[in-house]
């Protein structure tokens, strides 16, 4: 069971920090000498402390002040495609306890059976899928509150003014989301740390039930399917009544033409 040591500054207990920092964050050549792992990137920080960093644009910080956190985060700034303005961030305090693996308390500490680099790893993977749902799950909500008095509308027969391009847009988040929390952050997918290793693929196990992932992936899967499925409806309304005002503007012209055509032959006599 013993697994790589890391040099914490206490062996007992550690404290881990999750970010959800932006789209993607560029791996290469990111402390290329000092690799401890290289799924997911793992580095000991100057500082002190390690980070674990995930190229879907998440980054796991263990026994890492705030202060170093910040300055990791600013100095690998300009490696991170579409950085969040608020990055989404999600804390765990981690205690070593050989008989109890892989078990939160009632005050939210984990307990798992070593501190060691691949048994938190595999709390890492778990943390950052934790927090990417919780910030599409926020979107999802934010999205959800726009088409609703929409969907209210259509049911009472009214027609409520909303710009295409709004609804283009959140027909783009929706598939966003979608892109990213089903094909790179794979929530729902076991990292490869767990395939070899029994002990760590129950570990992970023990804290995807804990997390509720795949609960709140199917949850959050079905929102997005039925806002996508709201905004194409109305979207396919809004350019139906479009073909309408101009087969409207057609007819007029034809029957002004006609007016004008009659006026002509009627002056003509």
């Amino acid at each position: 069971m013993n697994g790589t040591r890391l040099k914490l500054k206490d062996p007992s207990r550690a404290h881990a920090s999750a970010w959800f920092a932006g789209q993607r964050i560029d791996t290469r050549g990111l402390g290329a000498r000092e690799r401890l792992s290289e799924s997911p990137l793992t580095v000991p920080l100057d500082e002190g402390g390690y980070v674990m960093v995930f190229r879907f644009g998440a980054l796991v910080f263990i026994d890492a002040s705030p202060e170093t956190e910040r300055a990791f985060a600013d100095r690998i700034a300009s490696r991170i495609s579409a950085s969040f303005p608020e990055p989404e961030t999600e804390h765990l305090e981690i205690v070593a306890d050989p008989e109890r693996d892989g078990r939160l308390d009632a005050e939210g500490r984990l307990t798992i059976a070593e501190l060691s680099l691949e048994r938190l790893q595999i709390v890492a993977h778990i943390l950052v899928k934790s927090t990417v749902l919780a910030h599409y799950e926020v979107q999802v909500g934010d999205v959800f509150d726009r088409i609703e008095p929409l969907s209210a509308g259509m049911q009472r027969g009214r027609w409520i003014r909303i710009p295409a391009r709004a609804l283009l847009r959140q027909i783009g988040s929706v598939l966003s989301a979608e892109t990213l929390t089903v094909g790179r952050v794979e929530v729902t997918e076991k990292p490869e740390l767990t395939w070899d290793r029994p002990d760590l693929d129950r570990l992970y196990e023990r804290l995807s039930t804990e997390y509720e992932l795949r609960e709140r992936d199917r949850a959050l899967t079905r929102k997005l399917d039925l806002i996508s499925r709201t905004s194409e409806t109305l979207l396919d309304l809004l350019q139906n009544r479009r073909m309408l005002h101009v087969e409207l503007y057609i007819v007029l012209l034809i029957a002004f033409e006609i007016i004008i055509m009659l006026y002509d032959m009627t002056v003509g006599r």
